[in-house]
């Protein structure tokens, strides 16, 4: 079970409670969040609720069966919706667009797609710093350096942005310089840095594995919020099978069934997903129909030229027409619903 404490209890009070579920045999986990403080108990015994909930210091208790608790929509029925500022939020009630390279390779290219995104009213840039590459020889990011000079540029331009993230180490050094961190598919079992994540008040993006179900990824995102993290987005980008055709399987199966199982706002992202250009537009608009918060892909100006992922890049024109398209697509989803 879940139980929400009014801030303002006092420690009696909260000991109070503590040891009546002690009583029970439940085990008990304390939780301070950016909005809340929580106990989080779990054990065998049924229980009548009421016979917690009336104790002086708790606003509200709920019966949570998942293995995943504080991220499951059985105890938070109004979905999550984060708010990065100046006017730019993620979750339902809007369709959040994402785009940019997939490494960060200059000044140059950076001013570039900035102003293609400025262009297309896109708030969000996405490109990696820090770059987890199958090859120890291909190009693996400009690192801190390049972090910095990608937070100013869009700083000045309105611009918010997501990076990825790959250790613990590198947690502190970019706080100050991205809007959303980025757990990528080879880290969303790195407990370590998942854990380290619980500890900031930034939103983190957690992609699901890359053989990963879907409540392996819900419990990766557990441990971010039971870490003080409320602020949490989840991504499909697609997962490996025995499918040869494209580079990965976008499973838009797991939009709708994430979103019943969770209060979180859920992402896709093509790009990854399927990995050929061609198709990327098609599986985005697929994802928004699917019920998708909104989407993240690759654009780059020149993407036969970019330093990693140019065959699942989109151009400009390609990226502007897909800019249009998911917002059309987003319109025709509000009738239907």
């Amino acid at each position: 079970m879940i139980i929400q404490l009014d801030p303002t209890i006092s420690e009696a009070a909260k000991a109070d409670i503590l040891s009546r579920i002690n009583d029970l045999k439940y085990k008990v986990t304390e939780v301070n969040t950016q909005r809340a403080h929580y106990l989080v108990a779990i054990g065998k015994a049924d229980i009548d609720l009421r016979t917690i909930g009336q104790l002086p210091g708790i606003l509200d208790i709920h019966r949570v069966s998942d293995e995943y608790k504080l991220v499951s929509r059985k105890w938070r029925v109004r979905p999550t919706v984060l708010d990065l500022g100046d006017g730019v939020r993620i979750g339902e009630g809007s369709l959040s667009i994402m785009a940019g390279p997939c490494s960060i390779e200059s000044e140059a290219q950076m001013e570039k797609i900035m102003q293609h995104l400025v262009d297309n009213d896109v708030r969000i840039m996405r490109g990696g710093v820090f770059k987890p590459r199958s090859s120890p020889y291909s190009f693996r990011g400009l690192g801190m350096d390049g972090l910095k000079l990608f937070h100013q540029m869009a700083r000045a331009r309105g611009i918010k942005i997501i990076t990825e993230v790959m250790q613990v180490s590198q947690v502190e050094e970019m706080h100050d310089y991205v809007d959303v961190f980025q757990v990528g598919a080879r880290n969303t079992q790195n407990f370590n840095l998942l854990d380290a994540l619980g500890g900031v008040d930034k939103p983190v993006l957690i992609k699901r594995g890359i053989s990963g179900t879907l409540e392996e990824l819900l419990s990766s995102a557990e441990y971010v919020f039971s870490g003080g993290n409320e602020k949490l987005i989840l991504c499909e980008r697609g997962i490996r099978t025995f499918e040869t055709a494209s580079r990965n399987t976008l499973d838009l199966n797991a939009v709708p069934i994430l979103k019943e199982k969770t209060h979180l706002p859920v992402i896709v992202d093509p790009s990854h997903g399927i990995g050929i250009r061609d198709y990327v537009a098609p599986m985005a608009l697929a994802g928004v129909m699917a019920g998708a918060d909104g989407i993240v892909y690759e654009a780059h100006e020149k993407p036969e030229e970019a330093a990693s992922d140019g065959a699942q890049t989109l151009n400009f024109a390609e990226s502007a027409r897909l800019v249009r398209n998911l917002r059309r697509v987003y319109a025709l989803r509000q009738e239907l619903e």
